[in-house]
């Protein structure tokens, strides 16, 4: 068994099918990961993500669109689960002893619904994982040299979360999400330090421009 995990980026083309690309376009860049990286995209899920805390559990009995979520989690074999971003967090959880994995779109309102650690609650629950056996990477995304919010927004990271988390009216979201893994136990984190809005054009970012594409996190078990 191996596991595939990928962030795709801007020369991958967009890969979502809900900011005006043409269909045909998209197909077409979902077509190309499939030689690219060997995943089996035949069988890609893939979420109507909506800023809130839904996770929910794949099979090969699952539509392709999972709606009305923001997380998936599989133990199929050959089923490959991504998120899709353009600033937001991509997150990959996987357990390579149980042969489960998560891929999880962690934007703001979803990081102040710990999604991370709720997603990784789940797969112990449901699959029997054991939290010393989680890893986690969170791929490239805004960081908090660029992540500038609302006073309000400041507000409620110091209240919720903790001052470490604020530097004037910049967040730090990356931060917060480890701290939610570490808090259910998860200690193999790899962060992405590449800041999608000030360190290139590598991948899309919202921020940059509100007409953007979007860019993946990928993950899929093997035979």
């Amino acid at each position: 068994m191996a596991i595939l995990k990928v962030f795709t980026n801007k020369n991958d083309g967009n890969l979502a099918f809900h900011v005006g690309d043409k269909i045909l376009n998209v197909e077409k860049n979902r077509e190309k990961l499939k030689n690219k990286y060997s995943f089996s995209m035949e069988n890609l899920r893939y979420m109507n993500q909506v800023h809130k805390d839904s996770i929910k559990i794949v099979n090969k009995n699952s539509g392709f669109l999972i709606d009305d979520c923001d997380a998936l989690i599989t133990n199929e074999k050959n089923l490959p689960i991504m998120v899709m971003v353009a600033d937001c967090i991509p997150i990959l959880l996987y357990d390579e002893k149980r042969e489960v994995i998560a891929t999880i779109h962690a934007g703001r309102n979803s990081t102040f619904l710990n999604i991370a650690s709720k997603t990784a609650l789940k797969m112990i629950k449901k699959f029997n994982c054991e939290v010393k056996d989680i890893k986690a990477i969170l791929g490239p995304s805004i960081q908090k040299c660029c992540y500038e919010v609302s006073e309000e927004l400041v507000n409620i990271v110091k209240t919720s979360f903790s001052e470490q988390f604020v530097n004037n009216r910049n967040i730090d979201l990356q931060g917060i999400n480890k701290m939610q893994l570490n808090n259910v136990g998860i200690k193999d984190i790899k962060i992405s330090d590449y800041c999608t809005k000030c360190c290139g054009d590598d991948y899309f970012s919202y921020r940059k421009s509100k007409k953007t594409g979007r860019f993946a996190g990928i993950i899929e078990l093997k035979d």
